[in-house]
């Protein structure tokens, strides 16, 4: 044991985890040990707002499989960061929230900035550490990054703001990490057996590939049994674009390709996959769930298993692990649906072929508001959200990294974004929240400063976050920042359409100019109102972001067409009982 500050042990304990770089906005609640961040190889990267920087460290923990690490000071500070907390709980990344709060002898007497901080993050965190004495500081730090890497989730390190200080005697605990391995043998046996009476296998590529580093695994066990590979929802990184056996991703504006062929699959592998509601809604005019198929599901966490849909076997453990197993055990074994290789792969062709073909003709949206919509916008001559996702698409750079946010085009991209590589695709996931995209790509870069960086945002969303400009301006962090500009709330004005007889209510935003407010943060801009001026934006911003170290705001005007609603079943039809309602029905 060695004598130190609980300051020190903090941040000894922190480098024993590898941390080089946390998020947050600077505060006297954790002073003493910011003091020490420097001297200990750790970077304080200071931002605009807290969320941002919960984002931040979102991106950087995806960007890299390390912890991300996010800071505050007590009370708004760190109520700032529930929004990201949450955004992380979803997208199951390993970040650790760092909270102090108001010291102890103050607690209870509503003070400066007190608040009880536990359970603000209680429903988003997989555990909460509070530390109850200065000596057990290093204790509880060790474990919030233990338990943050082994139940692949954000966790919380509260502190009250005194026990910082003083003299402690302590030892710095090492990491510890699980070896999943590759689940049960009965599971991974039954599994193989139903794999090997398969006609028509597929597998669902999943988020648990690409934290699991799992793709090369993936593609053996594809590969041997030809099947096709769809990603699950906003995973569209889980495996290579340019591979013969890639489909596209399922779930909301994806692939209709992937969506036909696994409605013909009797045996469907889940790998890495929790099978979430959203990623499995009909779309595009198909319920295509195969509700006869048997499901294999193979996830880390036993709790996902069999939680969404009803499955046939659960294998609880890592999805390489798995896929190699399962591999292991096919070997010298005859498959049903080698019989019929041919005739399947002929089948996946065709519809990969007829998706391509009409993604490319799908150049506006077809319900009649988007219709009246085009006819308004010929005096502009603004292209549509479909022909600056696609044009955006074949300018992309490789080894490109890619943040969307939530609204509608950025939705829409679902089927324009490919990738050859894991780690490359940040999305807000199941919970959904404006203002992710910008500060996660921001997380991104400066974990791999490296790779081109691009967001995606829609005006609206775009508004939440913009801030953060300056964040990349001031600490050397260059961007591509993509502003989709129609001018309205897309995502909920589909629904004002489709409901409520085009009877608009705040679902209009005014024209800003974000490419001179972009200047103003000391930013490169590029405003795009012409569909053959979107790719040489691109490759010039990218250019700018890769050789000059600038970030970049790219505003493209479009035309206000809106994609499908995210929930056709969320609403119906509105019924009115009292008179002076009932003309809105």
């Amino acid at each position: 044991m060695a004598k130190m500050t609980p300051s020190e042990a903090f941040v000894e304990t922190m480098v024993a985890n590898d941390v080089d770089t946390i998020f947050g906005i600077m505060g006297s609640a954790f002073m003493d040990a910011m003091d020490i961040f420097a001297p200990a190889g750790i970077s304080l990267i200071p931002v605009v707002h807290e969320q941002g920087a919960t984002h931040m460290a979102d991106g950087y923990s995806r960007a890299t499989g390390k912890h991300g690490v996010s800071i505050g000071q007590n009370g708004p500070g760190i109520s700032n960061s529930v929004t990201a907390v949450a955004a992380a709980y979803w997208a199951h990344t390993p970040l650790v929230m760092i909270t102090p709060e108001t010291g102890t002898m103050g607690q209870g007497l509503g003070g400066f900035q007190e608040a009880n901080q536990l359970p603000m993050f209680e429903e988003f965190t997989k555990y909460q550490g509070h530390v109850c004495h200065p000596a057990r500081m290093a204790e509880f730090t060790a474990r919030c990054f233990d338990r943050a890497m082994s139940e692949m989730g954000p966790t919380q390190l509260n502190i009250p703001r005194d026990y910082f200080y003083g003299e402690i005697d302590v030892t710095i605990p090492k990491p510890m990490r699980l070896d999943r391995g590759p689940g049960g043998t009965h599971s991974l046996d039954e599994a193989a057996d139903l794999i090997a009476d398969a006609k028509f296998p597929v597998i669902i590529s999943g988020g648990g590939v690409v934290m699991g580093d799992a793709v090369e695994q993936c593609k053996a066990l594809a590969e041997r049994l030809n099947a096709p590979v769809v990603n699950s929802y906003l995973h569209n990184d889980s495996f290579p674009a340019s591979h013969p056996l890639w489909c596209g991703p399922l779930g909301y504006q994806g692939s209709k390709a992937s969506m036909k062929l696994i409605a013909q699959a009797d045996v469907v592998i889940a790998l890495g996959s929790r099978l979430g509601p959203f990623g499995t809604l009909p779309q595009h005019g198909m319920d295509y769930w195969p509700t006869e198929a048997k499901i294999i599901q193979i996830d880390a966490d036993h709790k996902m298993l069999g939680l969404v849909k009803d499955i046939s076997v659960g294998i609880c453990g890592d999805a390489g692990e798995a896929a190699t197993a399962l591999v292991d055990r096919l070997e010298g074994r005859d498959l049903v649906s080698d019989a019929n290789k041919d005739e399947r792969t002929a089948t996946m062709n065709a519809e990969k072929t007829a998706w391509e073909k009409e993604l490319t003709e799908w150049v506006h949206e077809k319900d009649d508001f988007s219709q009246d919509m085009v006819e308004e916008n010929k005096e502009f001559g603004y292209p549509s959200p479909r022909q600056v996702l696609r044009a955006l698409e074949n300018a992309m750079p490789e080894d490109v990294m890619v943040s969307t946010d939530i609204g509608n085009i950025n939705s829409v991209a679902n089927s324009y974004l490919r990738f050859e590589k894991p780690r490359s695709f940040f999305a807000a996931m199941s919970w959904g929240n404006c203002g992710y995209a910008f500060p996660t790509i921001i997380g991104a870069k400066k974990a791999a400063p490296h790779r081109p960086a691009i967001s995606y945002a829609g005006d609206g969303a775009w508004a939440m976050s913009m801030m953060e400009t300056m964040t990349c301006v001031r600490h050397d962090i260059p961007v591509t920042a993509v502003v989709f500009h129609n001018r309205h709330w897309g995502a909920e004005k589909k629904n004002q359409v489709d409901f409520y007889g085009r009877r608009f209510t705040a679902a209009e935003l005014t024209d800003q100019d974000f490419s001179a407010i972009a200047k103003a943060m000391g930013a490169e801009a590029i405003t795009v109102t012409k569909l053959e001026e979107v790719g040489p934006a691109l490759e010039k911003a990218i250019d700018m972001q890769m050789n000059e170290g600038k970030t970049t705001i790219i505003e493209i005007f479009t035309t206000r067409e809106l994609g499908d609603p995210f929930r056709k079943d969320a609403l119906s039809k509105p019924v009115r009982y009292l008179e002076k309602y009932k003309d809105y029905v």
